[in-house]
C-alpha cells in the first residue's frame, strides 16, 4: 500500500465553462436586436429602383451612393442645427438641474419631498400632451419657429430627470466635506461651486449626455413648434423626404445612419461615467 504524504498535491476542480447555448442565445438576440441597424444600412445603399424588389436584397450587390450625397448636399444645415439645439439644451439642463439638486439633497428645504414627487410626475406627462401646451404659450409669446423655443421645450424633458439625478447623487456626498468648507468661511454658493460641483463630474456628463440626445432625437417638439422655420433639426430633415407620391427611402436612411453616429459615438465614449453616474463615491480613500 502507498500513502499520500503531505507534500502531495490536491486535485483542483476544472471551472466549467458557460453553457453553449447561453453563448449562441446571446449571439441570436443581438443579432435581433441589430438588425434593423443593419436594415438601415442596406437601405441607404441599395438602388431606388431594387427598393420594392420581392423578394427584398438583403445585400446591397449594386451599391450606390445618392442617399449620402442628398445628405451632404441638403442636409448638412439640419445637422448643425440639431447640435445647436442640443448642446443649448445640455447647458440649460446643467444650469437649472444642479443648483437645484444641490439645494434638495443638502439644504435641507422645505417641501423637498413634494417637488420630487412633482418631478417624477412630470416626466409621466406625454410628449405631444406638453407640445400642445407649449404651442398656445409659444403663439402667444412668439416663440414659434425659434431655436430659442425648441431648447426651452426640449430642456422641460431633461431638466425633471437632471434634478433627480443630481438629487441622488449629491445626497451621499459627506457632510464632512460641507462642514469643512463651512469652517474656512464658504457660503453655500461657493460651496456648491468649489465642492460638490467638481465631485459630481459623473453626474454631470450623465445629465448632459441624456439632455443632449434626447434634443438630437426629438421631433414632436420639432414638428409642433419649429415646422416652419428657416433652421430645422435633423428629424425635421428626414421627415421632409416623406411626400405624398414619392418617398426617398434611401436618402431617409442614409439620413438617419449619419444622424446615428454623433449619438453612438457619444454613447461609446461616455458609457464609463454613464455607469459611474450614480454610484460612484465623493472622496477616495
Amino acid at each position: 500500500m502507498t500513502s499520500l504524504g503531505t507534500t502531495g498535491t490536491t486535485p483542483t476542480r476544472s471551472t466549467p465553462g458557460k453553457p453553449w447555448w447561453k453563448t449562441a442565445l446571446g449571439l441570436v438576440l443581438t443579432a435581433f436586436m441589430l438588425f434593423p441597424v443593419y436594415w438601415m444600412v442596406n437601405v441607404s445603399l441599395t438602388q431606388t429602383s431594387d427598393l420594392r424588389a420581392d423578394p427584398p436584397h438583403w445585400f446591397p450587390w449594386d451599391p450606390t451612393f445618392e442617399g449620402y450625397t442628398a445628405v451632404f448636399q441638403q442636409q448638412l444645415p439640419a445637422l448643425g442645427t440639431s447640435l445647436l439645439v442640443g448642446l443649448g439644451c445640455v447647458v440649460l439642463t446643467v444650469v437649472i438641474a444642479a443648483p437645484a439638486g444641490y439645494a434638495l439633497a443638502l439644504l435641507n428645504l422645505r417641501g423637498g419631498r413634494t417637488l420630487n414627487f412633482l418631478l417624477l410626475v412630470a416626466q409621466m406627462i406625454p410628449a405631444v400632451v406638453m407640445a400642445m401646451g407649449f404651442y398656445a404659450v409659444y403663439n402667444s409669446l412668439g416663440l414659434l419657429n425659434t431655436l430659442g423655443g425648441l431648447i426651452i421645450a426640449d430642456s422641460t424633458v431633461a431638466v425633471p430627470f437632471g434634478v433627480l439625478l443630481y438629487t441622488a447623487f449629491m445626497s451621499g456626498i459627506p457632510r464632512e466635506l460641507l462642514q469643512a468648507a463651512r469652517v474656512d468661511g464658504a457660503s453655500a454658493w461657493r460651496t456648491f461651486r468649489s465642492i460638490v460641483l467638481p465631485v459630481s463630474r459623473n453626474s454631470t456628463l450623465t445629465v448632459s449626455l441624456f439632455a443632449f440626445l434626447w434634443a438630437w432625437s426629438d421631433f414632436i417638439f420639432a414638428s409642433t413648434l419649429n415646422r416652419n422655420g428657416e433652421l430645422i433639426p435633423i428629424t425635421l430633415g428626414i421627415y421632409n423626404y416623406i411626400g405624398n407620391n414619392t418617398t426617398q427611402w434611401n436618402a431617409i436612411m442614409a439620413t438617419a445612419v449619419v444622424a446615428s453616429v454623433p449619438a453612438a459615438i457619444l454613447l461609446v465614449v461616455a458609457q464609463r461615467y454613464v455607469a459611474a453616474g450614480v454610484t460612484a463615491g465623493a472622496v477616495k480613500d
